[in-house]
């Protein structure tokens, strides 16, 4: 049965005004619509909508919205035939209809800290990028660390800089499972200066250890990191959703734990 929407929650619906591949693996789908009227400017970069299929629910970043040319755009990462929504915006076309629960979202990268940490894969690209403009345009002079895991060469994008970024692509191996190339890169490097603000999301697997090394090897504080598995290798993600709270639970006790 589909599940009940909550009232101020309301279900909106948008068409496709064009498609870009931007790399091998994320197709970017641009979508607009009266609907688009409704939404509040975005104040966080990691904003996020809850795409309908039928009666399944799939979570993506906004990559932006331009409220004056009414265009939304989503980046979906795009496997072959694996998964539901990014088989659907590989072969979406101009006029096809896409319905969304949002927006929500809770991060952007202050103004006060010395030091901006922006860690992630595939999945947390987008909103990477989005903090990537807001700081280019905000904070031209910030220090900002990037790490970056994509399959490999041709998965690297163009994305906005300060005059103090430094973007490490970091490509998986044969011999790596998603996230591990990743954490050792982040695990190596040196710590930032100052206050530092992280942001890191993407593989569960790969936010385990790395929660532990920022808040115990870096000392960086808790309410200074935004930190979560966006997915879990092996689940959907109605599975991991499922699952994700005793997950992150776990994790707290681990974290607690002496070192």
């Amino acid at each position: 049965m589909p599940r009940p929407e909550r009232p101020d929650r309301p279900v909106r619906t948008l068409t496709v005004v064009r498609t870009e591949r931007l790399t091998p693996a994320m197709v970017r789908v641009i979508l607009t619509g009266p609907d688009l009227d409704a939404f509040p400017p975005l104040t966080f970069t990691d904003h996020y909508v809850k795409l309908r299929f039928g009666d399944v629910t799939r979570t993506y970043t906004i990559r932006s919205l331009d409220l004056e040319t009414r265009e939304l755009a989503i980046d979906f990462v795009v496997h072959g035939d694996e998964g539901l929504a990014g088989p659907w915006a590989a072969t979406a076309q101009p006029g096809d209809a896409l319905r969304l629960v949002g927006p929500g979202g809770a991060w952007a990268p202050s103004a006060d800290a010395d030091a901006h940490l922006l860690v992630g894969d595939e999945a947390a690209l987008p909103a990477i990028a989005a903090a990537l403009d807001r700081l280019a345009t905000a904070r031209p002079d910030a220090r900002v660390e990037v790490y970056l895991e994509v399959a490999g060469p041709a998965d690297e994008q163009p994305l906005a800089t300060t005059s103090r970024t430094a973007i490490h692509w970091i490509h998986r191996t044969g011999a790596d499972a998603h996230g591990e190339a990743l954490t050792r890169a982040v695990v190596g490097a040196e710590r930032p200066v100052g206050r530092v603000e992280a942001f890191v999301h993407g593989n569960a697997d790969m936010v385990k250890p790395l929660r532990r090394h920022l808040f115990h090897t870096w000392a960086i504080p808790r309410e200074q990191v935004s930190i979560s598995g966006y997915w879990r290798t092996g689940m959907n993600e109605d599975g991991w959703q499922a699952g994700k709270r005793e997950f992150n639970a776990r994790m707290e006790a681990e974290q607690d734990a002496p070192v």
